[in-house]
């Protein structure tokens, strides 16, 4: 009897290999090592044959590897049950472009444009393409006719002109065989020194290649045309020269060499003419945003920054009237400058070149100007603290949202604010907001992200039975896109919910009890504080830092350590809703006098459904003498942040005694 295999189970085990390939072949694309990323690619696609993320990942490789028909055929495959998936349409473009197909990859480069105008890729992929066009036309002056298609006509007068009588006598009659043979290896004409100088430059290293095969080529021996081995040694070789050919016009068509020329020209940096507006001042600003652009994704901000300076000083430099858009590249310029300070950490000139954009791009009317500078400001509030600015300048900008996927976005980060800004309620409502718009664009990434935010809305709310069912459906959604860290995260906030729930019914239970014993506790502590020879007072001041998600809700104990012993482990909690992002919170108990305090050790026990911590510092102020000993840490106190440590020992950093302050 065959063991019966459970279908979910199966099915997650498939999920858990796929993930698995693709994390392979990512780290392979990494590392570049191409060939390695698509074996990984294909064994992925063999358990997920229509995914499209797979399929788009894999022509990438295919791209690489230089197989520009088998990068079409599978960005096509991603398109075939989603027309509109944008991934699928700029991969199509790419390959298409490699091809040499200039003109359909501008097709397909504009209808990515349209679906997503947001994304900076599809631009420049229209602008390139664009020029690529341009170059293959190039310019009708300089256009050098050229005997090419049929011309069999002109070969037939030809014939008769130059056709000579047959001999006289008996000569053998050639096969049929042989005669294809000869016709198949007409001698081609032998190319000028210009020409032979032009495609040296274009080939570069591979043009040591072709002059080999050209000298294989006309060895009769090694090619005889009267033996099958030399026919094929003909047809190999005919092939690779055939090919590199095929890339010299690819290139010649991608960069001319009267273009090429030009660009030697201007590198030798003409001080004379570094002042003067080029011929097409907007592909000369568009080129140099591509690079900035470039630049700032491979983690080069101070190059991105210097090039957007010497782009701006040279835009500066023209005249208005001399200049269509002049205003526009301004603005995008300024916000080129606004992301590159962002990534070096500068946050005023972030904000102020990102204000300029604004200001500038309100003046020309422009809605894709100002959707540019609200988004980027609200970036810059909230990485600053500001969730209030944050939210208000991304407000603004909802009026504008083009697509689904820009609003799901939108609509998350906002909701994030106000979960930072304690508004809980709101919060949630933007959560079920960006989960819709989510669902409208069918991304079930941002499906995850907009259920995991109503949840933690929830938990803040106390509604827990509902933050149950929202983290349920999140852990079901990770566990479909084989998402590993999101189902552990989510798993653990479960776990940590349903305790709660366990240990809110218990509560209710012995509610009355502890009812009962307030009075007495009450007495026993008035006792206490009464009693000159207990112990001391002491207070504790705790600075909870301001960065994005640095409040914590899980439980703090802190340890004082003195010159005459410690205080015993404590748990820090006044009943009231601490240790939340840029909250002072203050706790007192009582200890045995540990006289001059030296250290403190602090933490949390890593509980709760957002349990990492930034702790600016501790102040603890001794009651007694009311000296106050500061401990700095300005750290991450998490599991997932920094050094990883959820507790730390804070020395001492400084004393002020009562007379001093």
């Amino acid at each position: 009897m065959e063991e019966y295999v459970d279908p979910a189970k199966e099915r997650e085990e498939q999920l858990k290999l796929l993930q698995s390939y693709i994390g392979e072949s990512e780290d392979h694309m990494r590392k570049r090592d191409y060939q390695r990323a698509l074996e990984s690619y294909n064994l992925a696609l063999e358990i997920e044959p229509a995914d499209k993320n797979c399929l788009v990942a894999r022509s990438k490789c295919h791209l690489q590897l230089g197989n520009a028909d088998e990068a079409l055929r599978d960005a096509e495959a991603s398109l075939e049950e989603d027309k509109e998936y944008h991934k699928g349409l700029y991969q199509k473009a790419e390959a298409l472009y490699q091809k040499g197909d200039f003109e359909m990859a501008l097709v397909f480069y504009h209808r990515g444009n349209k679906l997503r105008p947001e994304l900076q890729e599809f631009r420049l992929g229209i602008q390139k393409a664009q020029e690529a066009i341009d170059n293959s036309v190039g310019d009708p002056s300089k256009v050098r006719l050229e005997t090419k298609g049929d011309l069999s006509f002109f070969n037939k007068q030809d014939e008769k002109k130059n056709k000579k009588k047959a001999p006289m006598g008996y000569s053998k009659p050639m096969t049929r065989q042989q005669d294809l043979k000869q016709n198949k290896r007409q001698k081609k004409p032998e190319k000028s020194d210009k020409e032979k100088e032009i495609t040296k430059q274009l080939l570069g290293e591979l043009y040591a290649d072709k002059v080999y095969l050209d000298k294989l080529l006309r060895d009769e021996d090694l090619t005889n045309a009267d033996t099958d081995s030399g026919n094929r040694i003909y047809d190999l070789v005919n092939q690779g020269i055939e090919y590199l050919d095929t890339r010299t016009e690819f290139w010649r068509q991608q960069k001319p060499m009267y273009a090429r020329k030009r660009e030697k020209d201007e590198a030798r940096g003409q001080r004379e003419k570094s002042s003067k507006k080029p011929h097409d001042p907007a592909k000369y600003v568009l080129k140099n945003l591509e690079e900035i652009d470039a630049a700032l994704a491979d983690g080069r901000p101070k190059d991105a920054l210097k090039q957007a300076q010497r782009t701006m000083k040279t835009v500066d430099s023209w005249k208005d009237d001399e200049v269509q858009d002049k205003n526009d590249f301004v603005a995008n310029l300024n916000s080129c400058i606004g992301n590159a300070y962002l990534d070096l950490g500068d946050m005023k000139k972030s904000e102020d070149y990102h204000k300029k954009d604004l200001t500038i791009s309100k003046d020309n009317n422009s809605d894709d100007g100002r959707s540019r500078a609200l988004d980027n400001l609200g970036r810059v509030y909230a990485r600053i603290g500001k969730f209030d600015l944050a939210v208000e300048h991304w407000k603004e900008k909802l009026p504008l949202v083009k697509s689904p996927l820009e609003a799901t976005w939108l609509y998350h980060e906002i909701g994030r604010c106000h979960l930072e800004l304690g508004n809980h309620q709101e919060a949630r409502d933007f959560g079920e907001k960006s989960l819709e718009a989510a669902r409208e664009a069918e991304d079930n990434v941002w499906q995850l992200n907009a259920s995991v935010l109503i949840a933690q809305s929830e938990v803040k709310l106390g509604d827990l039975q509902d933050a149950i069912e929202s983290f349920e459906r999140a852990l079901e959604m990770a566990k479909v896109q084989g998402d590993e860290p999101a189902q552990k995260a989510i798993s653990k906030a479960l776990e940590e919910l349903n305790q709660k729930i366990v240990q809110g019914i218990k509560d209710g239970q012995i509610k009355d009890e502890e009812e009962d014993k307030k009075d007495e506790d009450k007495k026993d502590e008035d006792k206490k504080e009464d009693d000159d020879e207990g112990p001391h007072t002491y207070i504790v001041h705790v600075k909870t830092g301001s960065k994005m998600t640095a409040g914590t809700d899980a439980n703090v104990l802190i340890t004082l350590y003195g010159e005459d012993g410690d205080s015993g482990e404590r748990k820090l909690d006044n009943n009231g809703n601490n240790f939340e992002r840029n909250n002072d919170d203050d706790f007192k108990f009582k200890a045995p006098h540990l006289g001059k305090l030296t250290k403190v050790r602090i933490g949390h026990d890593n509980s709760g459904a957002g349990a990492a911590w930034y702790l600016d510092k501790v102040v603890v102020v001794d009651g007694s003498d009311m000296t106050h000993y500061e401990f700095d840490c300005d750290r991450w106190l998490a599991d997932d942040e920094d050094d990883k440590q959820i507790v730390r020992e804070l020395e001492c950093t400084k004393v002020v005694t009562k007379e001093e302050s």
